[in-house]
């Protein structure tokens, strides 16, 4: 085969990949944003340095589990899950509005592990809609009476 041949070789297998993983991600967004309790939501994580960096995710409320996807993954599983109980909303700020968009709401809230471990706090941003489904689905248990702002 001359050297032609097989770059052509090389440049259709990358294609057929490149096909194939777009594929994945496309199906994955789509079943993601068809299920019940989905919503689309912004994780900002606070580094050592005291900066958020933010990740595009999908969040779905569970029985008693909220999992978080990332929205530029293939990998089937969520990225964070976090049980009911050990999420703690310190406060929500709105957000200005972006271009024609709705402005969001941006929840502060503290992890605290079930392993006993110390808690640390992420910022969810999401729309105002999104923002009282989570409250409503916090609230959903009495334990939860004065934790939630």
């Amino acid at each position: 085969m001359s050297g032609a041949a097989w770059v052509a070789v090389v440049v259709a297998a990358l294609l057929a990949g490149a096909g194939v993983v777009a594929g994945l991600w496309l199906s994955r967004t789509r079943t993601l944003a068809r299920r019940v309790g989905a919503f689309s939501c912004l994780l900002g994580e606070v580094d050592r340095r005291g900066r958020t960096s933010w990740a595009r995710g999908v969040g779905q409320y569970g029985a008693v589990t909220l999992y978080w996807w990332r929205r530029l993954s293939i990998v089937p599983r969520p990225a964070r899950r976090w049980s009911r109980g050990s999420i703690v909303v310190l406060e929500r700020t709105v957000a200005p509005p972006v271009q024609d968009r709705p402005p969001a709401v941006v929840a502060r809230c503290r992890l605290v592990p079930a392993s006993g471990g110390p808690p640390r706090e992420v910022r969810l941003q999401m729309s105002a809609d999104a923002y009282a489904g989570f409250t409503s689905w916090l609230e959903a248990t009495p334990s939860r009476v004065g934790k939630v702002i």
